[in-house]
């Protein structure tokens, strides 16, 4: 199976659709488990995706050392074998350490590279300015701009991502900010510009919503559980079947509960923590480990979670 990005007006391509923020497997002992990713990526092709996000949040990049990262990214790109484009994510404070990360992506023959704010560092717009413009001008590939404000603690405002995309300094924008009325206006922006950006929700729950301001495609966390939902969403988009939209994302937001189940957890050890014991239970990866100082879901919780998937409907694949 292969997917084909769609011609721009410039007669490059351009990825969109669902690119699901691939999770990293783990082993009991924290190593990377390769047979999981194997099946993991094997099932997100299969539901037919049309690009797969490595070294994401979702992939617990910012607790992986530059060595794991070049593993992740080795095992992904040749697992995919071409069919469907990789992006990269290349996560780091300031822009010399992105900038070493894009140039061990680029050895891998990723499509694109993903790339956040700066952080730690108190910076504002001349400082996320530069950073983009110097990253993009160091990549031979295109780049992506993150809008994750809960991580980096500074929100991508809509006329600089649009500065940017001007400038030639970024190719696309993966919105995970949870700020609806901002991505509206990234979206208005985009089109009057004649679309530069190409624009991806990772806010999974209301990708309905972001589809009908102008949204892409998605970049769900979620669709590491149920892929072929978010497909079956987005063809339905490009359709004009806005009934099946509605009814999917519906469905898809029941499954979301997943992440509340953990009580005694919050953030990645919560979500992420989730979305892998999932998997677990699912029989697509052998264990929900988590990277340190995370530690795993087990108990009450992973009763609930198989309760959920359960009432989605997913279980009766292993049963």
């Amino acid at each position: 199976m292969t997917t084909t990005a769609p011609e721009t007006t410039d007669g490059s391509t351009a990825l969109r659709g669902v690119v699901p923020p691939l999770l990293t497997p783990l082993t009991a002992e924290g190593d990377l488990d390769r047979a999981s990713l194997s099946r993991l990526v094997g099932r997100l092709l299969e539901a037919g995706v049309d690009g797969i996000f490595a070294l994401g949040s979702s992939g617990e990049v910012a607790y992986h050392d530059d060595a794991m990262r070049d593993r992740v990214l080795d095992a992904v790109v040749g697992e995919v074998a071409g069919q469907v484009p990789v992006l990269a994510g290349v996560i780091d404070m300031q822009a010399h350490r992105v900038i070493s990360h894009v140039r061990a992506a680029e050895k891998h023959g990723v499509a694109g590279v993903v790339a956040t704010a700066p952080f730690y560092a108190i910076t504002g717009p001349d400082e996320i300015g530069a950073h983009f413009r110097a990253i993009g001008a160091a990549s031979s590939v295109p780049v992506w701009a993150y809008d994750i404000p809960v991580c980096v603690h500074v929100k991508l405002a809509p006329a600089q991502l649009m500065e940017l995309a001007a400038d030639g300094a970024i190719a696309g924008v993966k919105d995970s900010s949870g700020d609806d009325v901002a991505f509206r206006r990234l979206a208005e922006m985009n089109r009057a510009a004649g679309s530069p950006l190409t624009l991806l929700t990772g806010h999974e729950v209301v990708v309905d919503g972001a589809y009908l301001s102008g949204a892409d495609g998605s970049v769900p966390g979620l669709g590491n559980v149920d892929p072929a939902g978010y497909v079956r969403m987005d063809r339905a988009a490009r359709a004009g079947d806005w009934d099946t939209v509605r009814a999917e994302q519906d469905r898809l937001a029941a499954l979301f509960e997943i992440v509340f189940q953990p009580t005694d957890k919050v953030g990645p050890a919560a979500g992420v923590g989730a979305f892998k014991t999932a998997l677990r239970e699912l029989g697509v990866i052998s264990t929900n480990a988590m990277s340190l100082p995370m530690t795993s879901i087990e108990g009450e919780a992973v009763d609930r979670i198989r309760a959920i998937l359960d009432q989605a409907g997913l279980l009766d694949a292993v049963r």
